[in-house]
């Protein structure tokens, strides 16, 4: 029993507890706390250490892996945040071809770069005309007639 006493032990529990907490607060701090809180339970196995400074360690572990790490791991976990930025850099402003009628009240088909895309539009636009993708949604492309720009 005197084992879960142990400094390590207590803080190897909180920083397993804030890292189940980061699945439910939205964020990624905790996680950086939780490796905190591990940190001092590794040294608090080699080294007694007063409780203070089990403390100062773990908010300053906490801190400086929040800062040079979070970025980093949230560009890991979440993809690169210009994702869409990339995506619209290669579809807005481009001509495509009609394959398949497009109307207000139906979606259509275009050809752009060899690759059928489902595609919509304010207009009514007919097979073989040519487009100009003006924005997306997902892979849904919406697009203008080049007649009526």
């Amino acid at each position: 029993m005197d084992i879960l006493m142990h400094a390590a032990v207590i803080w190897f529990v909180i920083g397993f507890i804030l890292f189940l907490l980061e699945f439910v607060v939205p964020g990624l701090i905790l996680f950086f706390f939780a490796l905190g809180a591990w940190v001092v339970a590794i040294l608090s196995l080699f080294v007694d250490l007063s409780v203070n400074i089990q403390l100062i360690i773990f908010v300053i572990t906490s801190i400086l892996t929040i800062f040079l790490l979070r970025d980093w791991v949230k560009k890991r976990i979440y993809g690169s945040p210009t994702s869409k930025d990339l995506l619209e850099d290669e579809f807005i402003g481009k001509t495509a071809t009609v394959l398949t009628p497009i109307s207000p009240a139906n979606n259509g088909s275009i050809d752009f770069k060899g690759t059928s895309w489902p595609a919509s539009s304010d207009e009514i636009i007919e097979v073989g005309e040519k487009v100009t993708i003006i924005d997306n949604e997902s892979i849904l492309l919406i697009v203008k007639s080049t007649k009526t720009i």
